[in-house]
């Protein structure tokens, strides 16, 4: 039996009402505090869940540090959180690194749109105040101003105190595949300008090696003889087994926000070695920029089945 009033929204979570019986448990999502790498979710993201008294089990324990533990173990397979969840999860403790008075670069893609929002939601509380964003690409720009984020751009913020963005893969070395949403180049750009890049993913996005998805590893080009240049590409890591396609969006070619092509590359094994093929892709003339992100991430906020888990540098 779960009294749901022992969820709560405060920090210090209270669990003095919360009577348990645990039974048939399949698995457990642990919730803890967390500042510092390699621990899990903070109590406060609890709420986020969507227990269900019927369907999951709390255990209140002592943590070997401050506060307390929560345990929310899944007693049916069929109340497993979607990516989307888990994406949110991952994308509210990012935000925690937010401080009032910085200046952020606002990634691209469904789980940055995460963060985006939350910050929003978190300025209009007013609990965070003089915020500017450096958004990395124009729907970004246009979610951010739509929830009163004041925006600027590298010309004028060229040192960004800390970025936030998702990623399409991640290594063990924290090395990222990103772009799969197309705004590669800018996302690089103000990333690597950032004195902190933290990545938020969900476990899926987990690798071996980078291009070890299977999924696309995009490379922006410029328009003008792209064929000649996919088949360069393709060439490239033709031990990889890789094949070379042209992004295509409707019945036409996928045009990113500097008016450039996307040649995505897809790997039948991981890239043998990312520096020199990064290097080597960068040496094509009309290759604007590749999407692998290496030695750039500080901090890489994971989502998944034993919860929200931490990995630093």
């Amino acid at each position: 039996m779960v009294t749901m009033a022992a969820l709560s929204s405060s920090p210090a979570l209270s669990l003095k009402k919360c009577q348990c019986s645990i039974t048939n448990i399949n698995r457990t999502l642990t919730l803890s505090p967390l500042r510092a790498a390699n621990q899990t979710v903070p109590a406060t993201s609890a709420t986020a869940l969507k227990l269900r008294a019927t369907n999951y089990a709390l255990r209140a324990t002592s943590a070997p540090s401050r506060g307390r533990r929560l345990l929310v173990s899944a007693m049916s397979a069929s109340n497993v959180l979607t990516q989307d969840e888990l994406k949110k999860l991952a994308a509210d403790k990012a935000v925690e690194y937010v401080e009032s008075g910085m200046v952020l670069g606002l990634g691209t893609g469904s789980t940055a749109a995460f963060v985006v929002a939350k910050i929003g939601e978190l300025m209009k509380a007013g609990t965070l105040t003089n915020i500017v964003g450096v958004p990395t690409s124009k729907r970004t720009a246009e979610q951010a101003a739509s929830l009163g984020i004041p925006l600027s751009v590298l010309d004028d913020h060229p040192k960004i105190d800390l970025a936030i963005d998702g990623a399409d893969e991640v290594d063990p070395e924290l090395n990222l595949v990103k772009g799969r949403g197309g705004a590669l180049l800018r996302e690089k750009m103000v990333e690597a300008a950032s004195a902190r890049f933290v990545v938020v993913v969900d476990e899926s996005k987990l690798v071996s090696g980078l291009g070890g998805s299977g999924l696309a590893m995009p490379v922006e080009v410029v328009p003008f003889c792209w064929k000649y240049n996919a088949a360069r590409l393709q060439s490239l890591f033709e031990a990889e087994g890789c094949e070379a396609k042209l992004r295509i969006e409707g019945d036409k070619p996928y045009v990113t926000d500097n008016s450039n092509y996307i040649v995505d590359l897809y790997f039948k094994t991981p890239i043998k070695d990312a520096r020199a093929a990064g290097n080597a892709m960068l040496g094509f003339e009309g290759v604007v920029e590749h999407g692998l992100f290496l030695d750039m991430a500080t901090a890489v906020i994971i989502a998944g089945s034993n919860g929200v888990t931490v990995k630093s540098k």
